[in-house]
């Protein structure tokens, strides 16, 4: 049986009670002038570090080359974290927080030739990586998507691309290993969407993606099973976009991404039970592949890099309700 172990992570979220949803107020993106950033990549694994207090990139490629340097944002400066353990270089790995271990944990990813299935894991406090020893483990593949079960705490990964087939299975990390779960209902295979706990409803959302069948809807994990969502509003049914859980609007939020044409700009709102735009006045560049998280030491959510049609980004935003 599961346990209810969020409850720290509440407390962020006391910011926006659910009463708060229906008075989400309008937005305003902000570019930062940074001296120093990450070079400019797409497709680098991105989360808010709790225990750390910073947002934590990994990874991503350019033109040239897949990277594999780690990065921390204390919510002013980005750093570069001089390791002595380091996962090797790749793009489209998944990373997803864990609550109980209080470290993150990132999984797979492409490096250019091979479908990674490595699993590795973050400590902020002692800013280190390792590697677990593992029994169990997702299929190798890149475009996984990583997030927070709303019942135990634990990272969770679901989907990814293993080069020939995409896959629906859902995976848990127990504190030491991957446990795969057998829910009743099943979406379909995908990688390359969003899946974000959304803590105010006790539910994972899960947009978009890629997939050899049908992958349109909205799915909802409550830690239990998966279960389709009719709401009355959905976002363009988008791949490669960027998504976080931002109590300021008590909502997560889901930015970009590519629809078959030129790349989205547009940010959307998910409050529980349906979709809406999110008024925003000034905004990013439309972009693929960005990293997207909320950070706690600024109270809003950050966005870095990604992909302009062939041009790598490496800008950095912030955004904020606006006063």
């Amino acid at each position: 049986m599961k346990t209810y172990r969020l409850a720290s992570f509440m407390l962020v979220c006391a910011l926006a009670p659910l009463s708060a949803r229906a008075a989400m107020p309008s937005a305003s993106w902000k570019k930062l002038s940074l001296a120093v950033a990450p070079s400019p990549r797409a497709a680098h694994a991105m989360i808010y570090d709790r225990a750390g207090g910073k947002v934590v990139i990994f990874g991503g490629f350019n033109a040239l080359l897949y990277f594999g340097d780690t990065w921390t944002f204390d919510g002013t400066t980005w750093a570069r974290a001089t390791t002595a353990v380091a996962p090797a270089p790749r793009a489209a790995a998944a990373m997803a927080y864990d609550e109980v271990t209080h470290q993150v944990v990132m999984f797979g990813g492409f490096d250019g030739s091979s479908y990674l299935g490595d699993t590795w894991i973050w400590d902020g406090p002692t800013a280190s990586w390792s590697q677990p020893a593992v029994t169990a483990s997702p299929v190798a593949a890149s475009l996984p998507m990583g997030f927070t079960d709303p019942i135990t705490g634990h990272a969770m990964m679901i989907g990814g691309f293993d080069g020939r087939f995409y896959h629906s299975e859902t995976w848990e990390w127990t504190g030491s290993d991957w446990l795969q779960l057998t829910p009743a209902t099943m979406p379909t295979a995908r990688g390359a969407g969003i899946a974000v706990l959304d803590p105010l409803d006790h539910r994972t959302v899960m947009y978009g993606g890629l997939g050899s069948l049908n992958i349109t809807g909205t799915w909802l994990w409550d830690g239990t099973d998966w279960s389709r969502a009719f709401p009355a509003t959905e976002p363009p049914l988008t791949y490669y976009s960027c998504a976080t859980f931002d109590p300021n609007f008590a909502t997560v939020l889901l930015f970009g991404g590519a629809a078959g044409g030129p790349d989205l700009n547009d940010t959307w709102a998910w409050n529980g039970s349906d979709w809406s735009l999110l008024a925003t006045g000034r905004t990013p560049s439309g972009r693929e592949s960005a990293g997207l998280a909320y950070d706690e030491a600024i109270g809003a959510t950050v966005m870095f890099g990604g992909q302009a049609g062939s041009k790598l980004l490496d800008d950095t935003w912030v955004l904020s309700p606006k006063k």
